[in-house]
């Protein structure tokens, strides 16, 4: 595909060209996980509970390591816009190397902690037993998500987003299928209630990874790159390389994300009820969090795209045109929250009590849905210039040291009870936003300086 541009409508067009297949997959993998606590709430409010705790541990550790393996997208882009293609295939199979080595540091950490985890926390015995099997059954497809995050990276990387929008959208229903057999025991498969949606979850995984690693190896325009051809010897020097621009990334979006998993550990110490509307708003809010998350990554590739070839003017009107965007689109789904809170609080649940919980704490996020409409497609802007440690600096302080602080002295202190949590989500997401658009401004100031 040819990403180069002339003119602002040219950008418009090739900006939603990346943009839509993007989000289309984002929303289908958020969707994965929708119906993970959509179904299993309806099986019982202990599942739901129990598939909350089981998410909120491993979402920061899956999406900070897949922010790593994502360090691969601007290198790709990079070599993309400065026309050095031979090098493309041998940074990919690194990457995969890199993945496999990542995937098996995951198991074994979670074999050692997460028991200890589990036991340290105040959870009902059903709320923990479930915790506890899911994350367990959900462990089997760690290594599999973990290739297909790089292999997804270098095929979006070529601008071909589109491809991995259609092997995600094939694999959704596939997963929606597993979850109803699985959690209520149909067509003769055992009931397994939450922990049943970890078994569809883990075997969704494989299926993805499979499909990518034939789509890479047989499909053009991905397979003029070789990748698998000569299986190149474990380079240690391009692992730091790749781990240069993806420690920064992972850790950055891991801050971030965490700290809504915090929150939900915190959380812990009221009472079922209150835990499973927290995480069915969250859950939601999550969904709606995928239009900025995809901004980001059209961003990563865009900008990194016009500026590894040097149009640092072309890379500057990207930026502009996805935050600009995403603000847009921010304040579209909080009209959509507004309007039709309780018929979204009714989808994850029958119980009138955790639906009436629910829409409230929907309120709370249209306030941070507006901060990350910032943050995040800023971010993205930044990994596309290579610019990944301040962005890691900036996260960390404005997610832990002011939001979470902020969020316990207001839950604990103060009549807000549970939302007060929620305040501090607020709170930190929009210091994160002001101080990383600050940044961006910098970087692009001294592009065009260099220029």
């Amino acid at each position: 595909m040819n990403m180069t541009t002339t003119s602002f409508s040219q950008k418009a067009k090739q900006f939603l060209i990346i943009f839509l297949p993007i989000f289309t997959t984002q929303i289908a993998l958020s969707a994965m996980s929708f119906f993970d606590t959509n179904m299993s709430g309806k099986f019982s409010p202990s599942d739901l509970a129990g598939v909350a705790i089981g998410t909120s541990l491993w979402m920061p550790v899956q999406t900070g390591l897949s922010g790593i393996l994502i360090g691969i997208t601007p290198v790709v882009s990079h070599l993309l816009g400065a026309k050095r293609k031979d090098q493309i295939g041998y940074n990919v199979i690194q990457a995969l190397y890199l993945g496999f080595a990542v995937s098996l540091f995951v198991l074994a950490a979670g074999t050692l902690l997460l028991q200890p985890i589990l036991n340290a926390m105040p959870l009902e015995p059903r709320v923990a037993q479930v915790a506890l099997y899911f994350l367990s059954a959900l462990a089997f497809g760690i290594t599999p998500l973990f290739g297909y995050t790089v292999l997804r990276s270098f095929m979006d990387a070529l601008g071909q987003t589109r491809i991995s929008m259609l092997i995600t959208l094939f694999s959704l229903p596939v997963n929606i299928l597993l979850n109803y057999l699985l959690i209520f025991g149909r067509w003769g498969f055992p009931q397994l209630g939450g922990v049943g949606a970890g078994v569809a979850t883990a075997s969704t995984y494989w299926l993805i990874f499979l499909i990518s690693l034939f789509v890479v190896h047989r499909v053009e325009p991905f397979a003029q790159y070789g990748i698998f051809r000569q299986m190149s010897k474990l380079s240690f020097g391009k692992w730091k390389e790749l781990l240069k621009i993806g420690i920064p990334i992972g850790f950055a979006t891991f801050f971030e994300t965490s700290i809504f998993a915090a929150v939900t550990l915190l959380m812990s110490r009221f009472d079922t009820i209150t835990i499973a509307a927290h995480q069915a708003a969250l859950n939601f809010a999550s969904t709606l969090y995928m239009l900025p998350v995809s901004i980001c990554m059209a961003l990563t590739i865009l900008v990194g795209f016009e500026a590894g070839a040097g149009r640092t003017k072309d890379a500057k009107q990207y930026s502009l045109l996805g935050i600009g965007g995403a603000i847009v689109l921010s304040l579209l789904t909080a009209v959509v929250l507004l309007v039709f809170g309780e018929q979204i609080a009714g989808l994850y649940s029958n119980d009138q009590q955790v639906i009436a919980l629910t829409q409230h704490f929907l309120i709370y996020a249209i306030f941070f849905q507006i901060s990350d409409a910032i943050a995040t497609p800023t971010q993205g802007a930044l990994r596309g210039y290579k610019d990944v440690n301040p962005a890691l600096i900036i996260t960390f302080v404005a997610y832990w040291i002011i939001g979470l602080p902020v969020g316990y002295i207001t839950a604990t202190y103060t009549s807000l009870g549970a939302f007060g949590y929620w305040v501090g989500l607020i709170t930190g997401l929009a210091v994160g936003a002001v101080a990383l658009l600050w940044r961006l401004f910098l970087v692009q100031r001294k592009a065009a300086t260099e220029a």
